[in-house]
């Protein structure tokens, strides 16, 4: 069976907490009287278990309140092609799986036509984002660094392969002022340096493409690839090969249309420039 999204979501969660309570897979497995191999695909979402057999697991594991809740509701729809999270806890756990597969990536691919795509955005850009979404002040410090945190996946040794596809408007929409959009876009031609990004810009006299319907991640690993799409209230999550498939083509066609790195560069190092004189004056 294919890993779904959520059922590695799942198995993420039970090895977590089996983790915390410093129990290897092999004692937890005897005090359950279970196969260790079972327990093992459970834990790597290669299998999903029942929903009577995580709540014997967490029960074991002394896993109560909102964090047994959470976790049960992982094992409904574990393996359903597609994961949709609507509600705060659900999204929390997205997230999570989200970073785990980027951080597990050979390649990503990210199409963002409003803003500045989220591994490209400084700690200044960030911050008026997640300001200006109401993020709760006790949350913005910790959502700022786990955003942070994410870079690591495109500058550590062995860097993923990133693709991103930047609208023309995400650089000349002026966030926070000219101060952060001038460090935001001096940052984006530092980063275009490095060889494993292919940074390209699609112009606004580009005529019409699947960008213009909204912005998506392409995430490939080891086990495969997975779509990832969100809006301010919901994300979900695809996995299957028909889904994938569509937004392959879909970021082909806003390869087509996109610019290529020296051209990109060139008219980011002009807006650059635009925004430099402007802050003169």
């Amino acid at each position: 069976m294919t890993k779904t999204p959520k059922g590695r979501a799942l198995g993420s969660a039970l090895r977590q907490a089996r983790q915390d309570r410093d129990l290897t897979v092999r004692t937890l497995a005897a005090r359950l009287g279970r196969d260790p191999g079972v327990l093992s695909r459970w834990e790597t979402g290669e299998r999903t278990p029942k929903p009577e057999q995580v709540a014997q697991i967490l029960t074991s594991l002394g896993v109560h309140g909102e964090q047994y809740e959470e976790i049960i509701q992982l094992t409904y729809g574990a393996n359903d092609a597609n994961w949709v999270a609507t509600t705060l806890p659900a999204q929390r756990q997205q997230l999570a799986a989200y970073v785990d597969f980027e951080q597990n990536a050979t390649k990503i691919l990210e199409v963002s036509p409003l803003l500045i795509p989220g591994l490209l955005q400084t700690s200044d850009y960030i911050r008026v984002i997640m300001t200006q979404a109401e993020v709760p002040a006790g949350e913005l410090a910790a959502r700022v660094a786990v955003r942070i945190g994410r870079r690591d996946v495109i500058t550590r040794n062995a860097p993923a392969q990133y693709v991103a596809l930047i609208g023309e408007a995400a650089l000349r929409q002026r966030l926070g002022g000219r101060e952060v959009m001038i460090e935001q876009i001096r940052h984006l031609l530092e980063m275009a340096r490095r060889p494993n990004i292919d940074l390209r810009v699609f112009p606004f006299d580009s005529g019409w493409h699947p960008a213009l319907e909204g912005p998506f991640h392409l995430i490939e690993t080891g086990e495969g690839t997975v779509v990832h799409l969100e809006n301010r209230k919901s994300a979900l999550f695809l996995h299957e090969n028909s889904d994938v498939r569509t937004y392959r083509r879909a970021a082909e066609k806003v390869l087509e249309a996109a610019m290529n790195q020296a051209e990109s560069v060139k008219l980011i190092r002009y807006i650059a420039k635009s925004l430099e004189k402007d802050d003169e004056r």
